[in-house]
């Protein structure tokens, strides 16, 4: 649930609360993400879980286009790295007959240059499928949301993946948040977490594609963690022993910071600030109120 520290994203600041109060640990695992432990031995009723950051996001340019020789120079930074996993299939990115069958239709194939064809491939996604919460389940396949053309920004985000590693492009997972402004009329839903992917491209490394907005990922998408697919980042993961019905709460606030807020301002379970430079956009943290949201553990 810690945001990621590199390329344009900084995390400023970062605080982890547990209650009932319990010792974190904490380490990092094979691809960098930061993976916060606990146990809690003792009978408990309620289990909370509050994230709070400060993170600071540069802007990033993108050419239009690659150029000619892009798929050779690709082939030639795969020929030299260690990008394996993010070629094969995974779990809830793995290929089948409707991918196909998509794949030829939105004409997924070696054309163009690698960064023309992922910009078309993000539009034509965001054009295929209607976002619709619920749609599908946390462990759904993708031919759930390929055969009803319908699902969340995790099903876009596996569909993406499996389409991209088709053509040799290693794609990767990303799980994190969104600041959405009304202007933009993004899809994914305010208080959730939001999922969207990073293929690697000569030149320009790991470059972040939302299929669910249409957006290249820039100062407002938050990098949290990276992995195959879903399998790799669920936000939270864990067992308990014995017998008892569960309901999971989840409330996200995203807001434009200068400053760390006072600590008795927050008012949500989890709480990511983004600051994107536009001080004109500030919020009263006074103002921000408690959201909450009974959800799966899906990113919507």
């Amino acid at each position: 649930m810690q945001p990621r520290t590199e390329a344009t994203q900084h995390c400023v600041w970062f605080d982890l609360s547990i209650r009932p109060r319990t010792r974190l640990t904490s380490y990092r695992d094979r691809l960098g993400n930061l993976v916060h432990h606990f146990d809690i031995p003792g009978h408990h009723t309620q289990l909370a879980i509050k994230s709070e950051a400060v993170v600071d996001i540069a802007p990033q340019t993108l050419p239009e286009s690659l150029g000619a020789e892009a798929w050779q120079e690709l082939d030639g930074l795969v020929a030299d790295g260690d990008h394996w996993e993010m070629l094969m299939p995974s779990r809830f990115a793995s290929p089948t007959a409707l991918l196909g069958k998509l794949a030829r239709e939105l004409d997924v194939r070696r054309r163009d240059d690698p960064l023309v064809l992922l910009r078309e491939l993000t539009a034509a996604l965001r054009e295929t499928f209607e976002y619709a919460p619920q749609a599908t389940e946390v462990d759904s396949p993708i031919d759930e949301a390929l055969s009803t053309r319908r699902g969340v920004c995790q099903d876009f985000a596996h569909i993406m993946i499996a389409l991209v590693r088709g053509v040799h492009i290693p794609c990767r997972y990303v799980s994190g948040y969104l600041f959405h402004r009304v202007e933009e009329h993004d899809r994914s839903a305010e208080d959730a977490t939001h999922a969207w992917v990073e293929a690697l491209l000569p030149g320009l490394g790991w470059v972040g594609f939302d299929p669910t907005n249409n957006l290249i990922a820039s100062q407002r998408h938050i990098r949290v963690a990276i992995g195959r697919d879903y399998g790799d980042v669920p936000p939270t993961r864990g067992v308990f022993k014995g017998q008892a019905k569960t309901e999971l709460s989840v409330a996200v606030k995203v807001v434009p910071s200068a400053a760390p807020p006072p600590q008795e301002s927050l008012e949500t379970d989890e709480v990511w600030l983004a600051s994107d430079g536009n001080t004109d956009e500030l919020s009263d943290f006074e103002q921000v109120r408690q959201k909450r949201k009974q959800q799966q553990q899906q990113q919507q």
